[in-house]
């Protein structure tokens, strides 16, 4: 797979954002992506299956979140697992981001483009996905329950603009209009 200099032409890219300073160019920090476990942390077999599939996708160990605060309306008490959680970096960060440009969005069924409003105020983009079957390394014959994934891509960049050309320069599609 490519690092991240090979995913970024950086010539273009300080071409098109007319910055000649190569450290002053924008870049993707880390990958966070998170499952919320929901009924899985109940059941044992699930919760393990949840956190094998995930070590699969990432290639790297999930850590268990847990609850800072007691909120009663939600039935969860401070200190309870609500979910599982990878932060990637380096070669496994660029090696996630070529699979989810390469081989993940453009297998969604309905797929148009990921829309600007992805990106939040500090220039990171959000994906959401309600199965975790989309990616390859799941199988889905022997899975018992089906898991959603939150993917959260830190940008280091100064404003949206920067943020958006270097995702069109990794190789995100954005939605036609935008």
């Amino acid at each position: 797979m490519k690092t991240q200099n090979q995913l970024v032409n950086k010539a273009s890219l300080s071409e098109e954002l007319k910055i000649a300073n190569p450290m002053a160019l924008p870049k993707v920090e880390k990958v966070v992506v998170f499952s919320g476990i929901g009924k899985a942390k109940v059941e044992k077999e699930l919760f393990e299956q949840t956190r094998e599939d995930l070590a699969k996708i990432t290639g790297q160990l999930p850590v268990v979140s847990r609850a800072k605060k007691s909120i009663a309306s939600f039935k969860v008490r401070e200190g309870d697992i609500i979910g599982l959680k990878v932060t990637l970096r380096g070669k496994r960060r660029d090696d996630f981001l070529e699979k989810l440009v390469k081989i993940v969005l453009p297998t969604q069924r309905d797929f148009k483009g990921i829309s600007e409003k992805n990106l939040d105020k500090d220039n990171n983009l959000n994906l959401g996905f309600r199965e975790d079957i989309v990616f390859p390394e799941v199988r889905h014959e022997h899975m018992a329950k089906i898991f959603g994934l939150q993917v959260t891509i830190r940008i280091k960049a100064k404003n949206r603009e920067q943020a958006k050309a270097l995702l069109k320069v990794i190789g995100f599609p954005f939605k036609k209009g935008e």
